[in-house]
């Protein structure tokens, strides 16, 4: 099955790490299809304008939109040919530049569930945790807007391989090892850690349970959850199942503190790896006082790509 990754770029030096990042792991692979788009914000348009087609929009947009939307234009060339001279081939790699309709983020979003992509691709500038709290950003209003869909963002340039699993049996890991085994599958060379902290005093709700009975299936989920070893055993067997090589796949158990988001941090920058793959709870779930133990690992990190899947 091919997969599809939908890119949001802008010419800048954080478009430059996504291609990075996209070429390092996946050049030569021809079953990822990579979607570049960029969205202009065309400021205060008139009533009706979003019926125009493209030909009349130029016709209407102010100097200073038009010069961003041949610059964009520009950028977009040079993005695609960084993507062809690196392993990935013609049919492959697709762009557009759009002018906004309801701002940048919601518009990714709408492109996103329309074209049924696998992820939302995005660079971060290198924000630190006391900025990330008030950056205002689009990744900001792409985390509070962009659910049901895997959000990758990447931060920095990152070359490792290795990945970063944090796991603790709940529904949200699950889906993300899922992404990411449909997602890997066919990808040689990475290396797999599932980790788990023992600050995580995460518990599977009844209501949790049911859903995973409705992903996996209830014979599923008796033989590999009523584990003891069920938060390593289940993730693993997803992976065994799509092929993986489980010599690839290691377990570790750490942290003794009361913060689980302290613990990956600190495993993820002692064993330098170059993607965290994250399960998030949905906009309605209850994140506790302090937040989302994802919410507080992105804003502590840096140079390091985060896939968040809900």
């Amino acid at each position: 099955m091919e997969k599809k990754i939908l890119v949001a770029v802008d010419g800048s030096y954080c478009s430059l790490n996504e291609m990075n990042y996209l070429t390092g792991l996946f050049g030569g692979h021809e079953d990822l299809a990579v979607h570049l788009v960029c969205i202009i914000s065309a400021g205060s348009m008139p009533v009706g304008s979003e019926w125009l087609d493209d030909v009349d929009k130029m016709n209407i947009i102010s100097p200073t939109t038009r010069k961003k939307l041949l610059l964009a234009k520009k950028n977009l060339q040079d993005e695609t040919a960084q993507l062809l001279r690196h392993g990935f081939r013609e049919g492959q790699v697709t762009g557009s530049v759009q002018l906004s309709r309801s701002g940048v983020a919601s518009d990714l979003v709408a492109e996103a569930r329309k074209g049924k992509y696998d992820a939302l691709l995005v660079g971060r500038r290198g924000l630190g945790k006391i900025h990330a709290l008030v950056m205002g950003s689009v990744t900001t209003s792409l985390l509070e807007k962009c659910y049901s869909l895997p959000l990758w963002i990447v931060d920095g340039t990152v070359t490792s391989r290795k990945f970063l699993v944090p796991v603790d049996g709940s529904i949200h890991t699950l889906r993300a090892v899922d992404h990411m085994s449909h997602i890997l599958a066919g990808v040689d060379d990475v290396d797999i850690t599932l980790f788990h902290s023992s600050a995580w005093l995460a518990s599977t709700k009844s209501q949790e349970q049911s859903e995973i009975y409705d992903l996996f299936g209830r014979e599923w989920c008796q033989e590999h959850l009523n584990r003891p070893d069920a938060c390593y055993h289940a993730p693993e067997q997803i992976l065994r199942e799509n092929g993986f090589n489980m010599d690839i796949i290691k377990r570790v158990d750490g942290g003794r503190g009361l913060e689980p988001a302290r613990d990956i941090v600190l495993q993820l920058r002692h064993k330098h790896f170059g993607t965290i793959v994250m399960g998030r709870r949905g906009p309605k779930e209850a994140k506790g006082i302090l937040g989302g133990v994802s919410d507080r690992v992105l804003q502590t990190v840096n140079d390091v790509m985060v896939w968040l899947v809900d």
